[in-house]
């Protein structure tokens, strides 16, 4: 399991530290009030747990799905320390029997943040994949990177198929109601991994 591998080195080399740090997402954080409308939220590639400790923190039943058991080891440790329950599975979301059946249509949010560690080839079975978890009506949220931030070199993958555009994400969920597409720059403060201005993309949509 190379993707194993590599994170868990990443991880574990972080020593105490939390890589991307403890607090959550921007994007996702301002968005607060909508996804407190919500009652279960499922993270993927959920790291040290910073995203979905903050998605308990706000009431949800929540479960995040991570590769990485230096990680989850992490995260238990952040999710004790805020004093939150979160339902965290050692699971690779890229696997073919992914995600289980008790899985599909099981949640009102389906939150994936900087999960841009799969080529173009991937990235369709990673969506479908994410598409599933989600009951009717219910949301997926993005937040990644445009090919610009290769210019900035500030955090997230080198290879350019990798990354989003408007145009990529709004293909890939042209069968949802897109509700919010941006791209902007920001600052990013999140750890040692993403520091410093940043090309960023964010979305959310509806599945019907």
């Amino acid at each position: 399991m190379e993707q194993e591998f590599i994170w868990s080195k990443r991880y574990r080399d972080a020593g105490d530290e939390y890589l991307f740090g403890t607090g959550p997402n921007r994007f996702l954080a301002h968005r607060a009030a909508l996804v407190a409308s919500g009652r279960s939220a499922v993270s993927v590639a959920d790291g040290e747990g910073r995203n979905s400790v903050w998605l308990a923190e706000q009431g949800l039943d929540v479960t995040a799905v991570e590769i990485s058991g230096v990680a989850i080891e992490k995260a238990r440790r952040l999710a004790a320390g805020r004093g939150v329950d979160v339902d965290f599975v050692r699971e690779d979301m890229m696997a073919p029997h992914w995600p289980p059946a008790e899985f599909a249509g099981a949640f009102d949010w389906v939150v994936g943040i900087f999960i841009q560690f799969v080529d173009a080839a991937a990235r369709e079975r990673q969506f479908a994949a994410m598409k599933q978890l989600a009951r009717p009506g219910g949301r997926i949220l993005l937040q990644g990177y445009t090919p610009k931030q290769l210019e900035y070199r500030t955090g997230g993958p080198s290879a350019v198929e990798n990354l989003y555009t408007s145009e990529l994400l709004r293909d890939a969920f042209s069968d949802w109601e897109i509700e919010e597409l941006v791209e902007y720059e920001d600052d990013l403060s999140e750890g040692a991994g993403h520091r410093g201005c940043s090309a960023l993309i964010g979305l959310v949509a509806r599945k019907p």
